[in-house]
């Protein structure tokens, strides 16, 4: 049998959980840094993971380090912070970052790392939380053929779709048009509430006409089918500040390409508007609540099941 990485795991929050879980129940060895939500691990530690006390310490005693933190900051605290996993980095250490980041901050810690021999990938997910607890996540990976090669039997512990990108820094290049072109639909789809809401036609009727044609998504039923089932706008689990966060990211991307992007910093500044609003802590299907401040409508129809 074939003897399984020790992995080290950085961020066990929403999207972390799910993929520690399955990474412990097929058998990989687990140490985990927990921040905050000690609670939240309890069940981790009761299959079997330890806990590190320092990312420092995560890093010398693991073969593989799994950061899923919320950004680009977060990401460089754990890597270049004090007791951080640059500290104590031996050389065959492989760092995967998960998080959607910065393409420039990508860059500066793999650079960083490969003088000492590490290898940091970047290798961020798509859907959500659910998925994550199923171990039926999406996963682009930024890596050479060999690396991607060694690493896939770790990504099919949590994932059911892994994506080579292509050499590193194509993951979170990946991610985060994909990301953009999320957040264009969901916008524009609580944009398109509102107006039909303001004209008095029925929302009702606007999700029977996109359901039925090309213009139906996955994202778009999230938003308005489950508004419709029961106010539910918790459909889509990502929060307005982590979706602004992520366009910001992507319109920083495409200016230091001098590439317009006149669509996604529209999208940015629909989702800062939403955050300025007091939605940030609120998952994106709140976009709706949004739009009726600004329009001062009622979208959620009064005979909602």
């Amino acid at each position: 049998m074939m003897i399984k990485p020790r992995i080290g795991f950085v961020g066990a929050g929403l999207m972390g959980h799910g993929i520690a879980r399955n990474l412990l129940t097929k058998g990989f060895p687990l140490a985990l840094r927990v921040h905050r939500n000690r609670a939240g691990a309890e069940d981790l530690f009761a299959l079997g993971a330890t806990e590190a006390t320092s990312n420092a310490d995560l890093a010398r005693n693991a073969d593989i380090v799994i950061l899923c933190v919320t950004g680009a900051p977060q990401v460089e605290e754990v890597v270049l912070g004090a007791d951080g996993i640059a500290s104590a980095a031996r050389q065959g250490l492989i760092v995967v970052d998960t998080s959607t980041s910065e393409p420039a901050t990508t860059t500066r810690m793999r650079d960083v790392l490969a003088g000492q021999n590490v290898r940091f990938v970047d290798a961020p997910l798509a859907r959500t939380p659910v998925e994550a607890e199923q171990g039926r996540l999406n996963i682009m990976v930024g890596a050479d053929d060999a690396t991607f090669a060694e690493l896939q039997p770790t990504f099919a512990a949590f994932c059911e779709n892994i994506v080579h990108a292509g050499p590193p820094g194509h993951g979170i290049v990946l991610k985060l048009i994909n990301n953009f072109i999320a957040q264009a639909i969901c916008t524009a789809t609580a944009e398109a509430c509102a107006a039909a809401a303001k004209s008095g036609l029925s929302i009702r009727k606007l999700h029977q006409v996109i359901s039925a044609g090309a213009v139906n998504s996955g994202l778009f039923q999230l938003i308005v089918g489950r508004m419709l089932e029961g106010n539910d706008l918790t459909g889509l689990r990502f929060t307005l500040s982590n979706a602004a966060k992520d366009l910001r990211y992507y319109t920083h991307f495409t200016e230091s390409m001098m590439l317009p992007s006149i669509v996604g910093e529209a999208v940015h500044q629909s989702l800062v508007t939403a955050n300025a609003l007091g939605f940030g802590d609120r998952y994106v299907p709140s976009l709706i609540e949004a739009q009726e401040k600004l329009a001062g409508v009622s979208i959620v129809p009064a005979d909602a099941s």
